[in-house]
């Protein structure tokens, strides 16, 4: 189901900002030379002797600015402000392109039903890279007590907490990322809202991620579905509304996997392939 996401994760702290510098000079503590500074305190009232030698009140050393506080940093790899995730660049033309072998960032789309997250589990635990699963479904579920589910009616706080687990999934993303450590992530993404859709994705993962469908025939959708359990299972009429929608993919420019007649092995070698022509020619979206 497809939802708003949220606002682009805040920029860390610049050194600079802030308050001004501590320990200025104030209008009595002022260095020799400057206007006004006579070198010894003036006493009215105490006698004044020529042949004393004057000895100038040396001024008060100014404050230590205190240490600006670090930038985060996750592992031993500094985490940049934005998305680290570019566009891959096309390697040569005699050289082949092995995609089980190149950090990549996968989004994964497709209905209730499709098959993305076993999709996405197979093909990240058999990459000659490190890789990581991350599934929305899942990151919103971490929510125990008070766990919002549309199922019993959208409101705002199952509103928000799809935007919560959104955000926390693209900052989870450029965390591997910036680590070295592929990612795929799984979530419906309704092609009639690109601008919260893909758009958001694109913002807080990075203009380097690579999106691919998942759609399978609405019957294989149905049955996959039958088998779930709790929230995670829908009615059919839901489904197949879902359905529905995620056909506006075709003609999208993005590329399609329709894994009717294929098991999830299967599937995650056309994965590959697909993603092998996208490293060549990255798609526009």
């Amino acid at each position: 189901m497809q939802h708003a996401v949220g606002s682009p994760l805040p920029p860390p702290h610049r050194p600079g900002q802030g308050p001004g510098p501590a320990g200025a000079w104030s209008q009595a503590q002022q260095p020799p030379g400057a206007p006004g500074f006579t070198g010894v305190p003036h006493h009215p009232q105490a006698p004044h002797h020529p042949q004393a030698p004057q000895h100038p009140q040396a001024p008060p050393p100014p404050q230590a600015h205190p240490a600006p506080p670090r930038r985060d940093t996750t592992g031993h790899v500094q985490l940049p402000p934005g998305g680290p995730v570019a566009v891959p660049s096309p390697p040569p033309a005699q050289a082949p392109v092995d995609p089980t072998a190149t950090t990549l960032a996968v989004l994964l789309i497709g209905p209730a039903g499709a098959g993305k997250t076993s999709v996405a589990k197979y093909w990240a635990e058999r990459r000659r890279v490190p890789t990581a699963h991350i599934s929305l479904d899942d990151v919103r579920e971490w929510v125990r007590s008070g766990f919002a589910d549309p199922q019993t009616g959208w409101n705002d706080n199952s509103e928000a907490q799809y935007r919560l687990a959104r955000r926390t999934c693209g900052f989870a993303a450029r965390n591997f990322l910036a680590n070295g450590i592929s990612c795929i992530l799984d979530d419906a993404v309704f092609p009639d809202r690109p601008v919260v859709g893909l758009g958001g994705w694109k913002r807080h993962v990075g203009p380097g991620l690579l999106p691919v469908v998942l759609l399978p025939g609405l019957e294989i959708v149905l049955e996959r579905n039958a088998r779930r359990s709790g929230n995670r299972r829908l009615t059919d009429e839901e489904v197949a509304r879902i359905h529905g929608r995620m056909a506006g993919w075709y003609g999208s420019g993005l590329p399609i996997i329709d894994n009717s007649q294929l098991d999830v092995a299967g599937t995650a070698q056309v994965l590959d392939e697909v993603l092998a022509r996208a490293i060549a020619s990255p798609p526009q979206w």
